[in-house]
């Protein structure tokens, strides 16, 4: 009863706080920076540490700029983010442009189904309204891992599904989609791919010239449906603004060899990330163990 009420309340300050125009929320963002950065220090060993390994060949200074503007963003992020309870898809969809649309739908098309490999990177909880660009009758997918907490489970899910989403729980991602295509349905699933894996579903590759685990589920879920595979390349054009460019990785998964897809994509991330460092999300613990490390457990 206690959680329920909690959820209420937080439901409720959430929403009238992003009712709030985005002129106002990126004032509090500057303050909200402030505090995070200087005052709290959030997670600034893991950022700085991540960069050093990333970025040898910078210097402090270099690898400072880059520390500060990401926090900014970060800051940013949370907020826009938030404001997602209260756009509207107009709003939404006059600051997330999609590139190269035509491949993507007609894939959808042939295929009946892609599957998205999405990088923490920039405005990437946007892409949700990717829906408007689809026929009414496909289905967007989200894959997502559940909070612990069900009544804040519940608050990001309803949040992510505003613009069409249909959010499917990563432990019942195979058996959701046999069946969404048992009954006809077409779809786009995307996936967030780029976080520290648990578990064993890892494969290893260098990545920002260190060696690297990265989920191999999507690889997986691309053979299982026999989906073509798109990398969304994302881009920050300026402060509330971005675009994801969709970018063909394989038509065929079943062809690929074992972890090349995975690989594509980590080659893929890390010219994005070599582009703009700031904008990806330097606080994951995204190094935790090695692989030595890991195979001795």
């Amino acid at each position: 009863m206690k959680s329920k009420l909690v959820y209420y309340l937080i439901y409720a300050g959430m929403w009238l706080f992003s009712a709030l125009p985005f002129r106002v929320l990126y004032l509090f963002s500057d303050i909200n920076y402030w505090l995070m950065y200087y005052v709290g220090r959030y997670r600034r060993r893991v950022v700085r540490e991540n960069l050093r390994r990333s970025f040898p060949e910078k210097s402090d200074a270099e690898r400072l700029c880059i520390e500060r503007k990401f926090y900014r963003y970060f800051s940013d992020y949370l907020l826009e983010d938030l404001k997602m309870m209260h756009m509207s898809p107009n709003d939404l969809y006059s600051r997330m442009a999609y590139q190269n649309t035509g491949q993507y739908l007609s894939m959808i098309e042939k295929h009946g189904g892609i599957i998205l490999m999405i990088p923490h990177y920039a405005n990437f909880e946007w892409i949700t309204g990717m829906g408007a660009i689809m026929r009414p009758e496909d289905i967007p997918v989200q894959v997502y891992k559940p909070l612990k907490n069900v009544y804040l489970d519940a608050l990001f899910k309803r949040i992510r599904s505003r613009f069409g989403g249909y959010n499917i729980p990563k432990h019942s991602t195979a058996r959701e989609l046999v069946r969404l295509r048992r009954e006809g349905k077409k779809m786009a699933v995307g996936l967030i791919t780029d976080q520290w894996p648990s578990g064993k579903e890892k494969y290893w590759t260098t990545f920002l010239g260190q060696e690297t685990a990265f989920l191999n589920g999507a690889e997986r879920i691309a053979k299982l449906m026999d989906f073509p595979v798109f990398y969304c390349e994302l881009t920050k054009t300026r402060r509330g603004y971005c675009e994801t460019e969709f970018k063909l990785m394989t038509e065929t998964p079943r062809e690929t060899e074992e972890g090349e897809i995975t690989r594509l994509f980590a080659n893929c991330l890390e010219r994005t990330v070599r582009r703009e460092p700031a904008y990806w999300l330097w606080s994951h613990k995204r190094w935790k163990a090695s692989k030595v490390q890991v195979e001795k457990k």
